[in-house]
């Protein structure tokens, strides 16, 4: 495995910056040679400028690191204005491997700003610190290094707070070391628009089955005793399914709802095949569970 990225490695990624003329070689052309920069340059007096500018931090912040951006002050920075060839603002233009590529002049739609931006980024055809940081805490959580993991997706929320992948990252560290809490917290403070993210919305369920699997009702013995007495008790089923997710065999609880749901699918208003489905959803649709369980399960119901 490559050495994990460092916290400079991050900062140097900040993809959002004001700059100047002192600093436009370093924060543009230097930076440019391996990531498109777009720059901004703009008033405060400028009003089409106060509109373009929020959402192109918006565009940029969605690319997630595989582009930067630098505004620039064209009041305080006349002279590069001029070297530039500004002639009205807003103007935006766009460096790779240190010069300018591409521009537009006012502002745009979002659709154009996310078509612009594609443009550049299918240019660079590289990864970005950010994807290199998410890369490895994955591979770090998939050895179980949760510790190791959970710090890089850290590092990555002190520069994206609200980047999906890493948010979920965190919160699926937390619960592995059985913080719940912690991890609920994480969740919770992702906004609107990143909740919605598939990401997130796994380890959502799989918090909420967390939550279920401690009110289970039974031991695991009592359960299978009744199940033995009775082999259409549902319930006992749907309990046990709980109580073995809840001791981490997931392949068992699987198993147990697709009896369930193989003896009676519309039992208890189709609950066992709900919850089957939040398994699912918790394992995340590549899991070989998942594949395995969904194969099974479109068996049943279309036999």
């Amino acid at each position: 495995m490559q050495p994990i990225v460092s916290a400079s490695d991050l900062a140097g990624a900040q993809v959002i910056k004001d700059s100047d003329t002192a600093n436009f070689k370093a924060d543009v052309i230097d930076v440019s040679m391996d990531t498109p920069v777009l720059v901004d340059f703009w008033a405060p007096w400028c009003g089409p400028c106060r509109q373009l500018t929020p959402a192109l931090e918006k565009a940029v912040s969605g690319a997630h690191g595989k582009v930067r951006l630098v505004k620039i002050n064209v009041d305080e920075n006349q002279a590069l204005a001029a070297q530039l060839r500004i002639q009205s603002i807003p103007t935006v233009y766009a460096f790779f491997q240190g010069r300018p590529v591409d521009y537009f002049m006012g502002a745009l739609p979002d659709s154009q700003l996310k078509t612009f931006i594609d443009r550049l980024t299918g240019m660079a055809k590289t990864s970005s610190p950010i994807d290199d940081a998410l890369a490895q805490a994955e591979e770090l959580l998939a050895n179980g290094e949760v510790q190791a993991a959970g710090g890089i997706y850290s590092q990555i929320l002190e520069h994206e707070p609200d980047l999906p992948a890493a948010i979920a990252g965190l919160a699926r560290c937390l619960l592995d070391i059985g913080q719940v809490d912690e991890a609920r917290a994480v969740l919770d403070r992702a906004t609107e628009d990143a909740a919605k993210d598939p990401a997130i919305q796994s380890v959502r369920a799989r918090l909420e089955l967390v939550d279920q699997s401690a009110s289970a009702s039974g031991e695991v013995a009592e359960l299978e005793a009744r199940i033995g007495s009775n082999p259409d008790d549902n319930e006992a089923r749907y309990d046990l399914a709980m109580a073995r997710y809840a001791a981490g065999e997931r392949e068992a609880a699987v198993d147990a709802l697709l009896e369930s749901i193989k003896r009676d699918r519309n039992w208890n208003d189709d609950a066992a095949r709900k919850q089957l489905l939040k398994f699912f959803e918790a394992f995340g649709p590549s899991d070989p569970l998942t594949v395995s369980g969904r194969r099974r399960l479109s068996s049943i119901l279309f036999s």
